[in-house]
């Protein structure tokens, strides 16, 4: 999943802006008194905090069923935790400085539930970090562990490294937030939904300028290579407009027979035109006061004769693919870059120039949107997301209402975040 966020400032901390990217989201036998028997209670009472905890937390996530698990054999015996008085040499990680700590300088840790993201670590390995495979057979029979064995684990097989500038200075850091956003739309163009949502022309290249934004609603040439391309019809062109923000989302959509089904598009594709914030065009014009979607919605019922000059300031369009949308699906979000579905509040989205997909980082953020201290997995980009501490945290999937749309539109504060490594 690519995907942008809305520009509000033009510092780099290190970039306030976001790009579209693929978005690319989240067993046993009986209770006897012998070994089996013990892991079994020991799962069943997970699954109950789970449940229990889910309900507390500040970002709405859903709790995927939890992968199929091989029987817990071959794991090392849980021995003493490693001597850390000696810490290895910091490690150069393309455009950020890894500088290992001891778990003792992570604020929080121990207090964070890891029942919450072993689900999106095991789905990561899926697609493993090099250097990762190994462990990842651990990661997936230590699901059914203790709370108390999976933190043992973790800190006996990682050194956290604290992510810092090529320099090894701390940077100011910012988590953003985004979200798989929910709409109407029609199969067909009708008098309600008239913005269509198109799949890749043929002939676009990658990393080849195809038409703007301006030019693909104004060019015969461009809108005759689209057509027959829609993907689907949407009511509001700004609402299309997020939802290429986004890089993903679902519809409900009404079908030419009438019917109502729900189905995923996705990041197929864009233009090849850089990303220019509308927000940003707009608090430049002094036409708002915040690059809130609230506010520029409200600014374009004002100005209907501007919108196409507010919409054409951003030159990038995003193409989309339809993906079906199972029952199982739908209780995950949209594959991220690192190919697997995130879960909500536990995946980020990353420079990956800075921070490998499938990295385990611990993040700790005090603002007036969130306050937390928690492991979270490195499975996504996007396109302003750039610079050693710099994050988007996926809050899930909704509709305007819903608290995934709201804290992800709110959450813009200082971040600061630490690596794990294998020892």
């Amino acid at each position: 999943m690519v995907h942008h966020t809305m520009n509000t400032s033009n510092t780099s901390a290190p970039s306030a802006s976001s790009n579209n990217r693929v978005m690319g989201r989240e067993d046993v036998s009986s209770l006897g008194v012998d070994g089996t028997g013990r892991a079994a209670l020991r799962w069943l009472l997970g699954v109950l905090i789970v449940g229990s905890l889910a309900a507390c937390t500040g970002v709405p996530r859903v709790q995927a069923p939890a992968p199929q698990v091989p029987p817990a054999v071959g794991l090392p015996p849980m021995v003493g935790m490693p001597d850390d008085t000696v810490l290895p040499a910091p490690v150069q990680r393309g455009k950020s400085l890894w500088v290992p700590v001891r778990w003792s300088e992570l604020p929080g840790w121990g207090q964070d539930n890891l029942y919450e993201v072993w689900n999106a670590w095991v789905r990561g390995c899926e697609r493993p970090v090099p250097g990762h495979a190994g462990l990842c057979a651990e990661v997936r029979q230590l699901s059914i562990a203790t709370a108390s064995e999976q933190q043992a684990w973790v800190m006996r097989r990682f050194l956290p490294y604290r992510i810092t500038e090529t320099d090894g200075s701390l940077p100011a850091g910012l988590l953003t937030g985004y979200y798989e956003p929910i709409m109407a739309a029609s199969r067909v163009p009708t008098s309600s939904y008239r913005v269509p949502l198109f799949g890749p022309p043929a002939g676009l290249r990658s990393g080849q300028p195809w038409y703007s934004r301006q030019e693909i609603d104004t060019l015969p040439a461009a809108q005759a290579a689209l057509q027959g391309r829609a993907v689907a019809w949407l009511a509001d062109p700004i609402d299309a407009l997020i939802l290429q923000i986004q890089g993903s989302g679902r519809l409900n959509i009404v079908e030419s027979d009438g019917r109502t089904r729900q189905v995923r598009v996705a990041f197929a594709a864009h233009n090849g035109h850089p990303y220019q914030s509308v927000g940003r065009w707009l608090l430049d014009q002094r036409a708002i006061n915040e690059a809130s979607w609230a506010a520029i919605k409200a600014w374009a019922v004002q100005n209907p004769g501007r919108l196409n000059e507010m919409l054409w300031s951003n030159p990038r369009t995003v193409f989309f693919r339809e993906e079906a949308l199972s029952e199982l699906d739908a209780r995950f979000g949209p594959r991220g870059a690192q190919n697997v579905p995130l879960t909500p509040g536990r995946s980020i989205a990353v420079d990956p120039q800075s921070i490998p997909y499938g990295t385990p980082v611990w993040m700790a953020t005090q603002g007036p949107t969130l306050n937390l201290q928690r492991l979270v997995m490195a499975q996504d980009t996007g396109g302003a997301i750039l610079g050693a501490v710099r994050a988007d945290l996926f809050t899930g999937w909704g509709g305007w209402s819903d608290e995934a749309y709201t804290v992800a539109a709110a959450l813009k504060q200082p971040l600061q975040m630490w690596a794990l490594l294998p020892r």
